[in-house]
């Protein structure tokens, strides 16, 4: 087995010490940052993203996996730099203001940095305000908005509204989710996307970036 594709085997498996060790390997046996994140972390995430889909792993199970792949790009980060290797888009995302449940909204953004994207992280009781700030300051190409709750569950029209009102709604997507969202509420309010799970929402992500 080659050593990529021990790491993508050990990320699986959320042995964060092993996708370390075994980086720091590859490393020092001369193989490109880039190649090691390519071919080793994020086919192993992908793999948990699809099983995710598929309920044949939990929400356990995504989050070591994250933790070991968190641990092996902490390695490349600077290597990643100094190849000049860019992300393959940048996105935001948040709970919306009032709601402060935020394991869906961590579980998306492990998918999103699984797939190789880079994600600003708002928190939770985010304002639209807020959401506008992170495109206009951080460049973001994707606003994504979380909530769990009905009665928080309008702020994302506000997101929407603010985008068009401040003329940016067609430079942006919005994708919003959720337990209480449906497909017909995301097209009610003209938001872009809806997906109702993690591994998904990280797939339509992928989609809108490459069409940018």
């Amino acid at each position: 087995m080659s050593i990529l594709n021990e790491i993508c085997e050990k990320l699986q498996a959320g042995k964060a010490k092993d996708v370390k060790a075994l980086i720091e390997q590859a490393l020092s046996e001369g193989i490109e940052a880039k190649k090691i994140l390519e071919e080793g972390l994020l086919p192993g995430m992908s793999i948990i993203g699809d099983k995710f889909k598929n309920n044949e792993v939990y929400v356990p199970e995504v989050l070591i996996a994250a933790r070991a792949m968190k641990a092996g790009t902490d390695i490349l980060k600077p290597k990643l730099v100094d190849e000049n290797v860019q992300p393959l888009g940048k996105i935001c995302i948040g709970t919306v203001k009032g709601d402060l449940h935020d394991i869906g909204k961590n579980l998306v953004k492990m998918m999103m940095e699984g797939k190789g994207i880079e994600v600003v992280d708002l928190g939770v009781d985010v304002s639209p305000e807020q959401f506008l700030a992170a495109v206009k300051d951080e460049g973001c190409q994707i606003v994504c908005c979380s909530a769990l709750l009905t009665t928080t569950m309008g702020v994302m029209k506000d997101i929407v509204d603010i985008l068009v009102k401040e003329g940016l709604k067609d430079k942006v997507k919005v994708m919003i989710g959720g337990a209480p969202i449906t497909e017909a509420y995301c097209k009610s309010i003209g938001a872009d996307g809806y997906t109702s799970d993690a591994a998904s929402a990280a797939d339509l992500a992928v989609e809108y970036l490459k069409s940018m």
